[in-house]
């Protein structure tokens, strides 16, 4: 398929981006310094700020989907209130120039916080969890309601397990819904290589469309 993907240079965006184009799909990554990105079969690098909703649903019609793995930037272990503020301006933008480019079909890259870990209790409600993290979990779920919000939109929200790290290409995991997938430790993890592998499967099989699912080991 032809994609776009949003955020390829980041943690996850990147970890996506190897695993796309190893399936042979062509992806046009649009990305603020195209001097991260080398040049690769099937790759096209495009500079440009995904807050400019004009520009950027310029560059991304014509597109079979769009994966976003927007973040404004985290700072392990500083909290960054503008974070929030932030990721909600980009994801507006984000979903306004999908529209503007009538793209329909849409693959988000989520988060564990909204996740539930008892009936009604979400994850980022636990006295564990990281201040840190808390305003960009907040924004993520935002998005999600903002999807939810856009009936013209085939999106999948993919959350992954609650701690999200490098790892092994598997292929071997489990797939769940609203709730935070554990072992039989009571661990939550999935690498972000299978992560990767878990949302491209997604975008060639269209098993959760309109729905939020989760991935863990």
């Amino acid at each position: 398929m032809k994609i776009v993907l949003l955020g390829a240079t980041g943690f996850v965006g990147s970890a996506l981006l190897a695993e796309a184009l190893n399936r042979g799909h062509e992806v046009t990554a649009i990305v603020r310094n195209v001097a991260k990105l080398q040049a690769k079969q099937g790759l096209t690098v495009i500079a440009g700020d995904v807050t400019n909703v004009d520009s950027l649903a310029a560059n991304i019609a014509g597109h079979d989907a769009l994966i976003s793995a927007f973040n404004p930037g985290w700072t392990p272990g500083t909290v960054r209130s503008e974070m929030y503020d932030e990721q909600v301006q980009g994801t507006n933008a984000i979903l306004a120039a999908i529209k503007k480019a009538n793209i329909k079909r849409v693959l988000w890259v989520g988060g564990a916080g909204g996740l539930e870990v008892a009936p009604g209790v979400l994850l980022i409600d636990s006295p564990d969890f990281p201040e840190w993290i808390k305003p960009g979990s907040r924004a993520t779920s935002e998005a999600l309601e903002a999807l939810r919000n856009s009936p013209e939109l085939e999106w999948s929200f993919l959350a992954p397990a609650a701690m999200l790290e490098p790892g092994e290409r598997t292929g071997k995991f489990r797939l769940g819904g609203d709730q935070l997938l554990t072992d039989e430790k009571g661990e939550s993890r999935i690498s972000v290589q299978d992560y990767a592998v878990a949302m491209i499967d997604e975008l060639e099989a269209r098993k959760h469309i309109r729905q939020r699912f989760s991935v863990a080991y």
